[in-house]
Formats: structure tokens, C-alpha cells, sequence
């Protein structure tokens, strides 16, 4: 059928909305005054870059902000992980990233884990671009290694 649209194009542009809903409007972009965390990571291949700043408290992070600037699916990405992660365990945000990462490389994603994703299951689309996934993995792939840095 022409021109129809079909369950998985609906389910696209959902996507979609999400993505540029968190690229236009950042969750948690604010800077944090004295952060236990404080880490700049950037893609030099491709411009994109994050200022990561964490507060943390009882082994988990109490406040996080995350700013930056580069693609659309980079600061999108940053923004569903700044939602995500707030007031979480280290624990449950490793588990997040590793949970990511396999979304994005196409690996097996429990029910469990996309319910912990939600929104963040958006990204998945990204792998049909393998050259954006590293756009989309950078802010993750920086706060697990702020993470094991300040547990370290």
C-alpha cells in the first residue's frame, strides 16, 4: 500500500519525537556547583563533546549535569542519560550503560532492562548507522569511566 503507514513507521516516529525532544530540550543540562564528579569527553572524529559533573552520595548519584554540544543523537542521548541515571546506585547505572550498549550493538536486550531503558530504547534506531553509535555511546561510555574513576 502506498503512502500507508504501517505499525513499525508509527513506531519511528515516536522514536524520533523522542529524540529531538531531548535534543531541544535537555534534561538536567544545568552546571552543579561543587561536583564530586567533574569530566569533559569528546569525539574529536566528529566535534561532539560533553561537560560531565556528578554528585554523588551513599553509593549512588544524587545530582547529575550534563552539557555539551555535537549532533542531535549525541545530545539526545546525554539528555535521556542524565534523566536515567539521577538517584541511582552505581550499580544500576553500570548496568544501565552495559544495557545500552548492547541496545546499540543489537545484542539481546531483556524486557527487564528495556523497562529500566524506557525512553532510551529510541536509540536503538541508531544502530542502523553504524558510524552514529559512538555519537550516541559517548556520553555513557564517559560517565561509566567517571564512575570507575571516582570509585577508584
Amino acid at each position: 500500500m502506498m503512502g500507508g503507514t504501517s505499525g513499525l513507521s508509527d513506531l519511528d516516529e515516536m522514536y524520533e519525537a523522542i529524540i529531538l525532544d531531548h535534543y531541544r530540550s535537555p534534561r538536567n543540562s544545568a552546571p552543579l556547583d561543587d561536583p564530586d564528579v567533574d569530566l569533559e569527553v569528546n569525539n574529536p572524529f566528529c566535534g561532539d563533546e560533553f561537560h560531565i559533573q556528578l554528585k554523588v552520595s551513599q553509593g549512588s548519584v544524587s545530582q547529575v549535569g550534563i552539557n555539551g554540544r555535537g549532533c542531535a543523537i549525541s545530545q539526545a542521548s546525554a539528555s535521556l542519560l542524565a534523566e536515567l541515571v539521577e538517584g541511582k546506585s552505581y550499580a544500576d547505572v553500570k548496568a544501565a550503560v552495559d544495557s545500552v550498549r548492547r541496545l546499540l550493538k543489537g545484542e539481546e536486550v531483556t524486557e527487564e532492562e528495556q523497562d529500566i531503558l524506557g525512553d532510551i530504547e529510541a536509540l536503538g534506531g541508531v544502530r542502523k548507522f553504524p558510524v552514529r553509535i559512538k555519537c550516541a555511546l559517548l556520553s555513557w561510555v564517559g560517565l561509566d569511566d567517571a564512575l570507575t574513576d571516582h570509585l577508584n
